[in-house]
């Protein structure tokens, strides 16, 4: 068993788990064996006003001390390696990948493509190589998952050399859950094509996207240059009319910072109904709130609307997965996302939806339907062993 600590580095928090892997018995270093939680935390409200974690430096102190207390601190010789999550990798990754000191400053220069993720991200990666200089570490990228997108789904239609210039292109995020999910799901498939199942994954949580994935390999995905574009999310709008920024500024006056804050924190559900929570939102549809009800009808439009676009794209559809904690948690959503579809092969079956687990499609629909749980931290740590093995082995 390999033991490998996954760091997931955000601005303000760092979330963590050990885990034991196993190689899946042929010594391939797949990472697709056996997995084992050892410990897992979250140490929040980094660098906040009265909080007694300053930094990232003293937020992976305190985890090593929960770790220790656990009897495994991040000191420990049996410590094989160390995954972190970033957030973009750009063009420059598009596969997992061993960090050193140059590819620190390729991340760092990603920075303006995710001004909001990548800095925390590369804090978390500067600290662990710091406290461990000895462990190989390797960076797992959002974006990687996404990069067998073809040209004319990822491409769009500007200016061709304002777009080279300055990286524009739909890169896509969730990466490593598409990728956990997709794989989970394709083997829920019952005849699948000689390339292997077609699967629609739905991740949704505050943030919120989905992809098509035919035969293991992503072929659209709804979130773009930045994690804006797609479906409506807790607080963001997802697909806006560009001309929209436009007019904003040249009838309201408003800024290009106010803009982004409008669209990425004021938006979503919460722009719609006050409530970006979609419990809170559900429970207001329960009571007859005109306000709810719109923003979850509006929601679950996109979702639709995605479904049959994604249909379109792959062809034929073997599998859809929910996932995420509103795909996971929402019957209702799941219900109304899928709503009138029934010419697509796509029938759920009401008591196997409000139950919410595994297979939830009814037993004469073409295509299956499935909440299947995300593991991020589960896919970092396996593409983490990946790497480390196909380094030792060349």
């Amino acid at each position: 068993m390999t033991h490998i600590l996954v760091i997931n580095s955000g601005s303000s928090s760092l979330k963590y788990r050990l885990l034991s892997i196993g190689d899946g018995g042929d010594g391939g270093g797949d990472g697709q064996g056996t997995a084992v939680r050892l410990a897992s935390g979250l140490v929040e409200r980094i660098g906040e006003p009265g909080s007694p974690v300053a930094d990232h430096g003293a937020a992976l102190d305190a985890v090593s001390a929960e770790l220790a207390s656990a009897g495994f601190g991040i000191d420990s010789p049996e410590l094989t390696a160390i995954g972190h999550r970033v957030v973009h990798g750009g063009r420059d990754f598009t596969e997992p990948t061993l960090i050193t000191d140059e590819v620190a400053e390729r991340i760092e220069r990603l920075i303006p493509l995710a001004p909001l993720h990548n800095p925390a991200n590369l804090a978390g990666i500067e600290v662990a190589r710091r406290i461990r200089p000895d462990l190989p570490q390797v960076a797992v990228f959002d974006t990687a998952f996404h990069c067998t997108v073809p040209a004319a789904a990822a491409t769009y239609a500007i200016d061709r050399e304002t777009a080279e210039r300055y990286g524009i292109r739909r890169y896509g995020f969730h990466g490593t859950s598409h990728a956990y999910v997709s794989r989970a799901a394709a083997g829920l498939a019952d005849r699948p094509g000689p390339g292997g199942p077609n699967v629609i994954v739905l991740h949704l949580g505050n943030g919120a996207s989905a992809s098509a994935v035919a035969g293991g390999r992503c072929v659209e995905t709804s979130m773009g240059l930045t994690p804006l574009e797609g479906l409506v999310m807790g607080t963001r709008s997802g697909d806006v009319d560009p001309g929209v920024l436009m007019h904003l500024r040249r009838e309201a006056g408003m800024e290009v910072e106010r803009i982004d804050e409008l669209l990425n924190r004021r938006s979503g559900l919460l722009g719609l109904c006050g409530d970006n929570d979609m419990r809170a939102v559900e429970k207001r549809v329960a009571a007859g709130d005109p306000e709810a009800e719109l923003a979850h009808a509006v929601y679950c439009h996109r979702l639709r609307k995605y479904v049959g676009a994604y249909y379109a794209v792959l062809g034929t559809v073997d599998v859809i997965a929910f996932t995420g904690g509103i795909g996971e948690n929402s019957s209702l959503v799941r219900a109304r996302a899928l709503s009138g579809l029934e010419a697509l092969g796509i029938v759920l079956d009401d008591g196997l939806n409000a139950a919410g687990e595994g297979v939830i499609s009814a037993g004469g629909s073409r295509v299956k339907v499935a909440v299947v749980p995300t593991d991020e931290e589960l896919e970092i740590a396996r593409q983490t062993l990946d790497v480390i093995s196909r380094t030792d082995r060349g």
